[in-house]
């Protein structure tokens, strides 16, 4: 059986950067310290696979000050939206390519 796999995404192979970009599909945007909690990661975790998704322009970040404390907000890109609806598609075939 032959599958395309044109449209997957070796980017959202990752357990986490899927995880935050379904978070950020959902929500607008996202803070730091929620997206920490939610995922259940450390803070080395979390950074390092934020540091991807931005790489790849899929997110953008937003840094401001909160009661003197500071706050990074996370937001999907259009390009990122993009990407990941690309790659749950690619996703979809396969699983119904498998049921054919």
């Amino acid at each position: 059986m032959n599958f395309d796999l044109t449209q997957y995404n070796k980017i959202f192979e990752n357990k986490v950067r899927l995880q935050i970009m379904s978070v950020l599909m959902a929500n607008d945007e996202y803070d730091f310290n929620s997206l920490k909690s939610i995922l259940e990661v450390t803070d080395g975790n979390l950074a390092s696979n934020l540091k991807t998704l931005e790489k790849e322009n899929y997110i953008e970040v937003f840094k401001t000050f909160v009661d003197r404390k500071p706050n990074t907000r996370y937001k999907r890109t259009i390009e990122g939206e993009k990407a990941f609806e690309e790659h749950l598609q690619a996703l979809e075939k396969l699983i119904k390519q498998q049921y054919k």
